[in-house]
């Protein structure tokens, strides 16, 4: 699977996704940066809570705190076109891809997270597909059962675009999600909640490059 003219290569090899405004602002920011600084390749923004002010004052937070990565917003369309975003990520109760995909600008990327077959639609129109949650973990993005690798590696097949897998990703099992297709992971409280997130950020990283494609 080829990454499209809109996504670096390397782009999705360890995104990381915001947890909580719990640090303030600043806070989330000072941990984004980190969360780069130790091998993290893009940030999305993913805030469900908040409104789009708020999400609005943290985007520019998260661009001025990490320039060099690739940042994201999930589920807002009108937040990233706002603050001029690398791109947006939908979920089930978003637009589809492929509708946003006529309305945005080219250079816009666009994620869509999947959870069973019957979403392999969401793939249309899509740069790239988040699926899980594979295996359990609190913080995980999106609701419903753990899926477990083989399941994973089915539906990356089906969705036919760059896949990254999300939910209880950790070091320890990154081999084996590469192996079953993933070209790369997302996570949250691995590295959100860890109480060093460069040094959190640093070891999954390696354990990407250690078994990537």
């Amino acid at each position: 699977m080829s990454t499209t003219p809109r996504l670096r290569a390397d782009a999705l090899r360890l995104v990381a996704v915001t947890d909580s405004l719990s640090g303030g602002i600043d806070g989330l920011a000072r941990r984004a940066a980190a969360a780069v600084e130790g091998g993290a390749t893009m940030l999305t923004l993913r805030l469900p809570e908040e409104s789009a002010r708020t999400l609005t004052e943290v985007a520019r937070a998260l661009r001025k705190a990490a320039p060099g990565v690739p940042l994201l917003v999930s589920d807002r369309v009108d937040v990233a076109l706002a603050v001029n975003a690398d791109g947006v990520h939908v979920g089930g109760s978003d637009l589809p891809a492929a509708v946003v995909r006529r309305f945005a600008p080219s250079s816009m990327v666009i994620g869509a997270s999947v959870g069973a077959a019957d979403e392999v639609s969401r793939s249309d129109g899509a740069d790239f597909v988040a699926i899980g949650p594979v295996f359990a973990a609190s913080g995980s993005a999106g609701a419903g059962t753990t899926m477990g690798v083989a399941r994973f590696s089915e539906l990356a097949r089906l969705c036919g675009v760059p896949a990254i897998a999300v939910g209880g990703v950790a070091p320890e099992n990154v081999g084996d999600l590469m192996a079953a297709g993933a070209v790369g992971v997302a996570v949250i409280s691995a590295l959100f909640g860890a109480d060093d997130p460069t040094r959190a950020a640093r070891a999954l990283r390696a354990a990407v490059d250690a078994n990537g494609r």
